[in-house]
């Protein structure tokens, strides 16, 4: 039976999926100028970016690291894409906060020229913390 802490990963991977899910139709909606509706996707791609964040700081605080089983090139591709997903995730939190700030000030040039980088790292960095989990401890069984 898996204690609730061990369920966070699970969690964690739903929630980075969720935050991809509203990210996509954000842009989709701005696309189709449904400004509302891309201000509620934002803003729910921000509130379970949040509690991902909470979350994992949560599960790693209990566990600590979690060891990756795989051998060979499926630990090189494992790492090479925990090494991005990383990175681009310590700039996420910024790129984010000025993109909102920018369009709560109602500056839509400079929010507009900013979102067009912080979306694709935010989408980027959502999408491969999936795979960083599915490798984890679904195609390579590690124990949450």
């Amino acid at each position: 039976m898996m204690t609730s802490i061990h369920a966070l990963p699970h969690v964690n991977a739903t929630l980075n999926a969720l935050s991809f899910v509203f990210l996509i139709s954000g842009y989709r909606f701005i696309r189709q100028k449904r400004i509302a509706a891309h201000k509620a996707c934002m803003l729910s791609a921000c509130a379970t970016s949040l509690l991902f964040f909470a979350s994992y700081i949560t599960y790693h605080a209990q566990v600590g690291s979690v060891k990756f089983p795989g051998v060979g090139w499926p630990r090189t591709l494992y790492f090479s894409i925990l090494f991005t997903h990383t990175i681009l995730a310590a700039t996420v939190p910024v790129l984010a906060i000025l993109t909102l700030r920018l369009a709560f000030k109602e500056n839509f040039p400079a929010h507009r020229r900013l979102a067009r980088w912080t979306f694709p790292i935010w989408a980027y960095v959502s999408v491969t913390g999936v795979v960083v989990y599915l490798m984890l401890y679904w195609i390579y069984g590690a124990q949450a």
